[in-house]
């Protein structure tokens, strides 16, 4: 009796050893079997382009203009500012389209400048002074083809094509020579009694540069 008691827990226990065994074995067999998935590592977000930015430029019929500018895509560009044309003072504003987003690109723009006496520029180039000079103003409008060079932080650009002008001529009256009478005691006066309107179109040309801030 007292040998049975140790063989049955001897055998009790290789029983319950056994299938132990077997799972593991079992388990570790289905892990070996399992295929191993790698991840792609998950590409980094493209930098968002500068937004805002200052622009530059100089050119005919523009002058001399300092403008801020917007990028919301980057095949659109938005801009408005000022300056001068070296007589007054004036502003303008427009669209450029960039269909590669650098490159080739068509801009349409809106300007104006005020009235300024330009004798003293007509001066510097040779040209005697007149009355309709004192008051010289216009607006115009361009419609340019041009190239853009530079995509992120700068971009310089030369654009060309057409520009209209128009305005009103002042003192016309005044600037007109009176032509001599027959009568060595009459007068001839010229009157004006209304300021015509005047309009141009003709080529126009610029070189500017743009930095994007944020």
């Amino acid at each position: 009796m007292r040998q049975t008691i140790p063989t049955a827990l001897a055998t009790a226990a290789l029983l319950f050893a056994v299938p132990r065994t077997a799972i593991a074995q079992a388990v570790e067999a289905t892990h070996e079997n399992l295929p191993v998935v790698t991840a792609p590592a998950p590409k980094p977000a493209p930098k968002r382009l500068p937004v805002f930015g200052v622009m530059t430029d100089v050119g005919l019929p523009d002058g001399l203009i300092g403008s801020l500018t917007v990028r919301p895509w980057s095949w659109v560009r938005l801009s408005a500012g000022g300056g001068t044309n070296f007589i007054s003072g004036g502003w303008r504003a427009g669209i450029t389209l960039l269909p590669f987003s650098a490159g080739p690109s068509a801009s349409f723009e809106y300007g104006r400048y005020q009235e300024g006496d330009a004798n003293a520029m007509a001066k510097k180039f040779g040209f005697g002074g007149s009355p309709a000079l004192e008051r010289v103003g216009y607006q115009y409008m361009n419609a340019h083809l041009g190239l853009d060079l530079g995509f992120r932080r700068c971009v310089f650009f030369i654009h060309g094509g057409i520009t209209m002008l128009s305005g009103q001529i002042h003192n016309l009256d005044a600037a007109i020579p009176a032509p001599n009478s027959n009568s060595s005691n009459g007068t001839t006066e010229v009157v004006v009694r209304q300021d015509p309107s005047a309009r141009a179109m003709g080529p126009s040309l610029k070189l500017g540069l743009i930095v994007y801030i944020r």
